[in-house]
């Protein structure tokens, strides 16, 4: 038996100097006294000798250390460590990575969170403290001399008095920042993700994930200026119905598009502010006073004209270079019409493609089970519903209209 051992033993001695393998260099702790070296009392069988518990847990930090693994990478490479390549740099933010997530200092924001839908997120708002905010608004464009003149005899009806609270509640939201210690506001962020990317998980409060949704940056927080969290409740309107999610699906895919990109929450954010605007210069009064809504109306105007940008950008074949001429175009239409606009949405998702529009717009058809927009023509005695090319407007990027 004695003998038996020895000859296993050196067998494997054999194997191990063929390979040039060293247990020791390996770092596995008394490497050399109990792999290379035979000891009398070696009483078990042939299968247990093989089967050596060796594998166990070793910090991430003594692999990345370890003298073998080190020659090896500068072996292949044949670089010094004065003179690392790409790959090697690369490999050690993966070391790095690795040893975040064993020393456990990886973001916790990447678990499970909760979706929050649009009506738990404005409850929220209508009982928070927006003081501060409120100090802020603007509600109503300050005329003066003959433009309040005209205003009052030709201008648009005012808003009725009981839905004043819910239009002001709607410019609070808008000044009211990103903030990272409320859990709502964060939950909205992480919302908007998962829905527009199809995650089951959320994913940290900065970092480069956030530009593939269309921010200019690593920050979220820093392409709200002006729209504040009411540019994200939007967003967040958009995704989490049910009747509007699938467009925003066309729009987010469109704006992948190799070549008709576009930043689609930049572009949301433009949306938004065109939105603040129109209802600031009270050209959404009506309406409002007819629905006895704001709030519903400020989402169904923003979805409205999403979808003609959406219908714009994709039969026009636009790019970004084209962005600020189609803003433009956009803001005038929904000063001037946006009840337009919005007999538009209705009927795109009524889904009825025998849908006649006054003015003799016809077939803005769109299936009922998906949706989705195939056909959105005007009569050639509409001028309003003639969709002019942007790029023939001479258009100064200046201003509004630019991607802010």
């Amino acid at each position: 038996m004695r003998g038996g051992a020895h000859a296993l033993c050196t067998g494997r001695e054999r194997r191990l100097e063929c390979k040039g393998g060293n247990p020791s260099a390996l770092g596995f702790p008394g490497g050399s006294k109990g792999m290379n070296q035979c000891t009398p009392d070696i009483e078990q069988s042939e299968e247990q000798d093989v089967f050596h518990p060796a594998v166990k847990f070793v910090p991430i930090s003594m692999l990345k250390q370890n003298g073998l693994l080190q020659a090896l990478a500068e072996e292949a490479s044949g670089l010094t460590e004065a003179d690392p390549s790409e790959e090697v740099l690369r490999a050690q933010e993966e070391w790095e990575a690795l040893e975040a997530i064993q020393s456990g200092t990886v973001d916790n924001s990447a678990s499970p969170v909760t979706l929050i839908s649009f009506n738990e997120a404005l409850q929220y708002f209508q009982t928070a403290d927006l003081t501060e905010c409120r100090k802020r608004i603007q509600p109503t464009l300050q005329r003066r001399g003959l433009s309040a003149v005209v205003h009052f005899f030709f201008g648009p009806p005012r808003l009725h008095q009981q839905l004043q609270a819910e239009r002001d509640l709607a410019f609070a939201i808008a000044q009211c920042g990103l903030d990272n210690n409320e859990k709502v506001h964060m939950r909205i962020l992480q919302t908007i993700y998962k829905k527009l990317t199809g995650s089951r998980f959320g994913c940290p409060r900065y970092g480069a994930h956030w530009e593939e949704l269309g921010f200019q940056g690593l920050d979220p927080g820093t392409d709200l200026r002006g729209t504040g969290m009411l540019s994200l409740m939007q967003v967040l309107y958009f995704v989490m119905d049910p009747q509007t999610f699938l467009l925003a699906q066309d729009i987010f895919k469109l704006s992948q598009h190799s070549m008709q990109n576009f930043p689609f929450c930049v572009m949301s954010v433009n949306i938004t502010r065109i939105v603040i605007q129109v209802l600031r210069e009270e050209r959404l009064s009506r309406e409002c006073n007819r629905r006895h809504q704001v709030i519903a109306v400020l989402n169904d105007l923003y979805v409205a004209m999403f979808l003609h940008l959406y219908y714009t950008w994709k039969t026009q074949h636009k790019t970004i270079s084209d962005s600020g001429f189609v803003l433009k175009e956009l803001e005038a239409f929904a000063k001037k019409k946006p009840r337009q606009l919005l007999k538009y949405l209705e009927a795109y998702m009524s889904g009825n493609t025998e849908s006649i529009m006054e003015d003799g717009f016809q077939h803005f058809s769109a299936s009922s089970s998906t949706h989705r927009l195939t056909h959105y023509s005007a009569g050639s005695s509409n001028k309003e519903l003639n969709f002019t090319g942007v790029c023939d407007l001479h258009v100064e990027m200046e201003g509004e209209a630019r991607l802010i």
